[in-house]
């Protein structure tokens, strides 16, 4: 069994807005993926913010993050290449 830790990394994006990298360690072998992004702005929707949880949950118990993503050595590597991809 494959076992996950959740990292959440946290860029502000102007003064009133920012992005959370929603990673995954892969404890077993120490790499990183990022399964999302979520952008939030002021003022913030609590609606949202609740959906937007509740996706990340119901995305990971559908597939295995590494079926969709690369794995890669570092965080910032995973993060790096999430951006150059999707922004």
């Amino acid at each position: 069994m494959r076992l996950y830790r959740v990292i959440d990394v946290w860029k502000r994006s102007g003064e009133n807005s920012a992005i959370r990298y929603r990673c995954f360690e892969f404890l077993n072998s120490k790499r990183y993926c990022v399964q999302s992004a979520d952008f939030y702005r002021l003022p913030l929707n609590q609606k949202q913010v609740s959906n937007l949880d509740a996706q990340f949950v119901e995305l990971f118990v559908r597939q295995d993050p590494s079926a969709r993503n690369a794995e890669y050595p570092t965080l910032e590597e995973a993060i790096a290449a999430h951006d150059k991809y999707f922004l």
